[in-house]
């Protein structure tokens, strides 16, 4: 940070401040304000006055404070040391900020988001004399056990190398190469290197997205997939399990990489995540889940204006991760309370709002989030991916209002949660009957591949599974009016099959060892074992079968209790309960012929 002047401050209104006397500034300019030096960034300029929206409380600041300019954009300092750091919403680390403060962050702070002292240990794959540009690997380090970080050339940048340090350690100022570019001009190339977070990092070209994302949540998996690369809201009202839904698809799903980012929640809902995440183990690796995620704090106590630029910075270091040929998730908890900071950063910018009062540009803002999600061929020649799972805080539970609405138009992955079943104690509370995904179509393939259990009538066995949910709602209003035993035995059925799904599919319980997690071979399995289990029902119950003698058989109790019973090691185990259902099917079939 230089110590220009750029310009005083004319007003404050909250973290919205008018500086006059501009001179020598640009669009989005890093600045610091007062004193206590401020962290903003000038977001409206005009011949001799600005607008710059502050990170920090301005309680203090007044007319004709100086106003310093940084001559670059707010950008993220991206390197080794950032999986398994707490940091705020402008990327500072707040374990290293707890440690100059008391009680309170101080204002005007300043600490490096990658520590400066710590040494590294770089292994070059480049050499003196290599022609490189954007994007290419100039060599790697071990940032964590099951981590390799692979340092790149910037984006931008090409040239011929002129020296190349040899293999040790390094810290993330150590130059350890030399870059003489194409116009003949020297750059030094360190293990780190900044980038603007409002701009999207570069990639070579979009690729399909046809590998689904696994969770291990049997309702995300088989009913509502989400691609590698795809973009998911999450909306639910207070208490329906939004955080707790990304905690678990988190913890569980096959991405290399998670970004959490905790923007404006409730300070106590942060502290859960603080607090918990450095407790749970990696079920890939057996190590704490802290070693593959970085995590961003923005309670809803701290300056809203914050709240964007962390949305920002979390997507900017997820798509370095990308670059390095990574699978990584982030997860957005949630762009409710960011979108409330653009209204309130808007009003008092005076701008005319739209509808209840959000600016007229939150359609744009949602957009540009969710178009940095996707799975990409890198600068490199790799590939790696994005996913974007957001959640959606609508008071009330309201899904027509603005945010929810508008984020339906830039997602193609809805899991609605639905509070009838928060309160039944039915988690995850994804609805069957709101929720969709239009991935569905792009991962069959996957599914009925060797990766996805090799199961050829997992689709099938999908669609007689939602047709049956279907029927059941309609079912359910004519129980309602005339009660369940004025329905012949066939539609009782119905309801019954789908009560069996529900408790032994859908409902998963999270502390529970063997039912917290589903490999997409058990999914498959137990899957077809219900819908089975419907089929021949039918058509014992057509033979002259009754319900009490379909729910009479052993094995009924067997499919209930599957989930728990049999662990992902043991799939043998539900081939078993089938060939006992089919055996048991025939049996009642034969008492009846």
């Amino acid at each position: 940070m230089n110590d220009r002047i750029i310009g005083q401050v004319k007003r404050v209104n909250g973290p919205v401040i008018e500086v006059m006397g501009i001179t020598d500034a640009e669009m989005f300019e890093l600045v610091r304000v007062g004193e206590e030096n401020l962290i903003g960034e000038l977001i409206k300029l005009e011949t001799d006055a600005a607008v710059v929206q502050v990170y920090e409380d301005t309680t203090g600041i007044a007319p004709f404070d100086p106003v310093y300019g940084a001559g670059m954009q707010l950008s993220a300092e991206l390197g080794p040391g950032m999986v398994g750091t707490i940091y705020d919403g402008i990327q500072r680390p707040l374990e290293a900020i707890r440690e100059m403060s008391e009680i309170y962050i101080k204002r005007g702070i300043t600490v490096p988001s990658l520590d400066r002292e710590k040494k590294w240990h770089f292994v070059p794959s480049v050499k003196e004399g290599d022609q490189v540009s954007g994007g290419m690997f100039l060599g790697t380090v071990r940032e964590t056990e099951n981590l390799l970080h692979k340092i790149l050339v910037p984006p931008g940048d090409k040239g011929v190398l002129e020296s190349v340090t040899g293999e040790g350690d390094y810290t993330v100022e150590d130059v350890i190469a030399v870059l003489k570019t194409d116009d003949l001009k020297e750059k030094n190339l360190y293990l780190m290197h900044r980038w603007p977070i409002r701009v999207q990092r570069p990639t070579r070209s979009r690729l399909a997205l046809d590998i689904p994302l696994i969770t291990g949540q049997r309702v995300i998996d088989t009913l509502f997939p989400v691609a590698k690369g795809g973009t998911v809201a999450i909306p639910g009202g207070f208490g329906t399990g939004k955080t707790m839904t990304q905690q678990a698809v988190a913890k569980w799903c096959d991405a290399d990489i998670i970004v959490y980012i905790g923007c404006g929640e409730r300070g106590n809902e942060i502290t859960d995540v603080l607090t918990e995440f450095p407790k749970l183990i990696d079920p890939r690796t057996g190590r704490s889940l802290m070693e593959r995620t970085i995590l961003i704090a923005n309670t809803s106590n701290m300056p809203v204006s914050a709240r964007e630029a962390g949305i920002y910075a979390g997507i900017t270091m997820a798509e370095y991760f990308r670059d390095q040929g990574y699978d990584v998730a982030v997860m957005a908890d949630s762009t409710s309370r960011w979108a409330e900071a653009l209204r309130e950063l808007s009003g008092r910018m005076e701008e005319m709002p739209a509808e209840e009062g959000f600016p007229a540009y939150l359609p744009t803002k949602i957009a540009e989030f969710y178009e940095r999600a996707g799975s990409m061929e890198t600068l490199n020649g790799d590939n790696g991916s994005v996913t974007i799972i957001g959640a959606v805080s609508p008071p009330g539970g309201d899904f027509s209002e603005p945010v929810t609405q508008h984020t339906k138009r830039f997602i193609r992955c809805f899991w609605a949660l639905d509070r009838h079943l928060a309160n039944a104690r039915h988690y995850p509370a994804i609805s069957w009957l709101e929720s969709y995904s239009e991935y569905l179509s792009d991962v069959v393939s996957w599914w009925e591949s060797a990766d996805g259990g090799a199961s050829p009538e997992w689709l099938c066995d999908r669609t007689e599974i939602m047709e049956l949910l279907h029927k059941e709602v309609r079912l359910q209003q004519v129980v309602k009016l005339v009660g369940p035993d004025a329905l012949p035995d066939t539609q009782r059925f119905i309801l019954e099959v789908c009560t069996l799904f529900k408790n032994a599919f859908l409902q998963q319980n999270a502390y529970d060892k063997i039912d917290a997690f589903s490999i997409v071979q058990k999914q498959v399995k137990m899957l077809h074992i219900i819908v089975t289990y419907y089929k021949r029902g039918a058509e014992a119950i057509k033979s002259g079968a009754t319900l009490v003698k379909l729910r009479k058989m052993k094995v009924y109790q067997d499919i209930i209790r599957m989930k728990f019973s049999i662990p992902n090691d043991d799939l043998a185990g539900l081939d078993k309960i089938e060939a006992r259902l089919e055996r048991s099917m025939d049996q009642l079939e034969a008492l009846h012929a």
